[in-house]
């Protein structure tokens, strides 16, 4: 929810969207407005946990992600991660490197 977006020519995060849209349904059921509009601002996802994604870092041995630069046990906590149901979210350096192998 600390994503910021376009609203109203400004730049806000999302609890005061939702808090404006809120001063927007009141006024609007107390007759101060004639129209109301929920579709913007849209709430958009960004989601890193695709399942390409995880099977690629299943299918990564430990020394090729050695010779990678990287630690055994950041690729151990990755692959629990991608085992689980969860959402999980990389750090950009380590995105960068799973999707220049082999293209992502």
């Amino acid at each position: 929810m600390n994503k910021k977006l376009p609203y109203q020519k400004n730049s806000v995060v999302w609890n005061y969207a939702l808090l404006l849209k809120t001063r927007e349904l009141v006024q609007y059921l107390v007759e101060k407005r004639q129209v109301i509009d929920f579709n913007r601002p849209e709430f958009t996802i960004d989601k890193q946990d695709s399942d390409d994604i995880r099977q690629k870092i299943l299918s990564i041995s430990y020394t090729d992600w050695k010779t990678m630069g990287f630690s055994k046990g950041t690729l151990h906590y990755m692959k629990q991660n991608a085992k689980a149901e969860k959402p999980f979210t990389l750090n950009a350096h380590v995105r960068e490197k799973l999707e220049m192998r082999e293209g992502c």
